[in-house]
């Protein structure tokens, strides 16, 4: 992290002729403001594999077109290197709902143009997922997503992608954040208007194109979509996209494939960065679900299905046998996709050879079971797509293994091979077909869980969220894991600690005979705590959030105990945040 006077570098900003004059006002106006001014100049914003998050609002360290055409020269530069091919095929640029997205995807856009690299640009918001397929479809070079994701509406964010569809490699991302180093942010790059980037041709505009190819690759993925005709009179099926990108192409593919009863959420089928009607874009929350409950109370439906702003991650709801509406947690959408795609395929002769289904190491462990179960491996990878579809390229390359399915416990998972990222519209296709298979047996998706748990054995997780915001916020996350690794709990939840897994330095300690061992996987700042019984705690500070997050995983062998275990780690976990 760079280490500079922030002040002086306020006073900067506040004196440049870059800004405008309305920018300059705003900024003198927080001259008696220490702690807003600290909190917005201290250091830039931190370039990475996934690109640039943070709140928006003037300064180095926020959000804004400053920092947006920064990144986008830098990255331009580097497709530049590549050479005139690399130019030609350009760079697609996308975003999402979210304030000034689009106003920065144009500035994105007109930087790229400025640099003589080729722009496709996406006519309006579409999902994350969709920019993937598309950067693939088109042989771009690279992409650019303006999205925060599921973050709060204070937030936006620069996701980039390189030419295999997936978010940009460390050496990639290495040599943008070297580049932008190089460049004074308030050195405004040489830009291409869109209106004459257009004229000249190294700028269009595309959309339904992309759209109808996307589809066909998502309905494609569905194994037995006569499902959804057989029971179309009979399932009804709310839809919310949280007034996101999603609110175009999950109606539209759930109507394909025949789903007669899809009753949208009005209110969020319009675009507002605001959110005005949740309390929060995060579909993991079910609070956001209200509207969509209300609905389906009133239109007799019994499955909600929600995507987040970038339609990236999904949320399933299903009304439980008291007629109250039961949340389907992320690892068990994993279990239940793994359970039907492995077993519906293999029954219809589709199951390709050498299988392979990939998760993060936060992720169930009943998913591990599923496959094993049904003689596919399951890999383990760190927290992040971007190593799920390194590790997909791998077996591509290497004709090792057919990735069928992808996923990680915050409500996102990959399924098929022709994108490179979380993608919510292909799930919400899947889930769709899967709760018609279930609802012609009798059954709820909910029933398929309870199914499954009998199968399979007893799992249960829960996450807890260490909110840590703001400068201090910073020390206090890198102080909690430097507690951890200097003083270990020796018991979590009333159950012994057997070992500790440390991913920064990749060193597994057994505890009882304290020897160590080093693991395949490392360079990541996660501590795993391995419990006796199989249950585990996971920790490891978010790379999109200020938070510390915490993943108690247990085993048991009834419902019961798995819950018992979980709620008294639940109590540990709470106590070792305020360490």
């Amino acid at each position: 992290m760079m280490s500079f006077d922030y002040k002086a570098e306020y006073w900067r900003w506040a004196n440049s002729p870059t800004l405008t004059q309305n920018e300059q006002l705003e900024l003198l106006s927080l001259a008696a403001d220490e702690e807003e001014i600290e909190s917005r100049f201290y250091s830039p914003l931190e370039f990475g594999t996934a690109g640039l998050r943070g709140i928006m609002g003037l300064g180095l360290y926020r959000m804004n077109a400053y920092v947006i055409r920064q990144a986008t020269h830098a990255l331009g530069t580097l497709i530049v290197r590549e050479g005139k091919e690399a130019m030609a095929r350009g760079c697609i640029i996308g975003c999402d709902c979210r304030n000034n997205s689009r106003e920065f995807a144009v500035a994105a856009a007109e930087v790229m143009a400025g640099l003589g690299v080729h722009v496709r640009l996406f006519e309006d918001m579409r999902p994350t997922p969709e920019l993937s397929f598309a950067i693939r479809y088109y042989g771009a070079m690279a992409g650019i997503n303006i999205t925060a994701s599921h973050n709060p509406k204070e937030y936006n964010g620069y996701k980039v992608y390189w030419s295999d569809g997936a978010q940009l490699p460390p050496d990639h991302a290495a040599k943008v954040a070297a580049i932008m180093a190089q460049n004074d942010i308030l050195t405004l790059p040489p830009v291409k208007s869109i209106e004459t980037a257009m004229a000249e041709g190294i700028l269009e505009l595309i959309g339904s194109e992309a759209d109808e190819a996307f589809m066909e690759q998502v309905m494609a993925q569905c194994i037995e979509p006569e499902c959804i005709s057989k029971t179309a009179d009979e399932l009804k099926i709310v839809y919310t996209p949280f007034h996101g990108a999603g609110r175009i192409l999950v109606p539209e593919v759930l109507k394909r494939l025949g789903v007669k009863n899809l009753i949208c959420v009005e209110e969020q089928m319009i675009p507002d960065g605001n959110f005005s009607t949740v309390a929060s874009p995060n579909p993991e929350n079910p609070e956001g679900f209200a509207l969509a409950e209300k609905l389906a109370d009133r239109e007799g439906a019994d499955l909600l299905i929600g995507t987040d702003p970038d339609s990236d991650r999904i949320a399933v709801m299903v009304r439980s046998k008291n007629g109250d509406f039961k949340q389907i947690s992320g690892n068990q959408m994993g279990v239940l996709l793994i359970d039907y795609i492995l077993s519906r395929r293999r029954e219809k002769g589709t199951l390709p050879e050498n299988v392979a289904v990939i998760k993060t190491i936060v992720t169930t462990e009943m998913a591990n079971k599923v496959a094993e179960s049904n003689g596919v491996a399951c890999y383990d990878v760190f927290t992040g797509f971007k190593y799920m579809a390194e590790l997909m390229k791998k077996f591509e390359e290497d004709g090792t293994h057919t990735t069928l399915f992808c996923y990680e416990e915050s409500f996102g998972c990959l399924i098929g091979n022709f994108v490179r990222d979380k993608d919510a519209v292909t799930a919400a296709a899947l889930f769709t077909e899967l709760a018609a298979y279930y609802h012609l047996r009798g059954m709820s998706l909910l029933d398929a869980m309870d199914e499954l748990y009998e199968k399979y054995g007893f799992y249960a997780e829960e996450t807890i969220n260490v909110v840590m915001p703001g400068v201090d916020g910073i020390e206090d996350r890198k102080r909690m894991m430097a507690n951890l690794r200097e003083k270990p709990p020796l018991s979590i939840g009333g159950m012994q600690v057997t070992g500790l897994r440390d991913y920064k330095s990749g060193i597994e300690l057994d505890v009882a005979s304290g020897k160590t061992s080093e693991m395949t996987l490392k360079g990541s700042d996660v501590l795993i705590f391995v419990l006796e019984d199989g249950c585990k705690l996971a920790v490891r500070p978010s790379g999109t959030e200020p938070k510390i997050k915490m993943y108690i995983l247990a085993r048991g062998s009834s419902a019961e105990e798995c819950g018992n275990r979980v709620e008294a780690c639940v109590k540990s976990a709470n106590s070792l945040a305020e360490m």
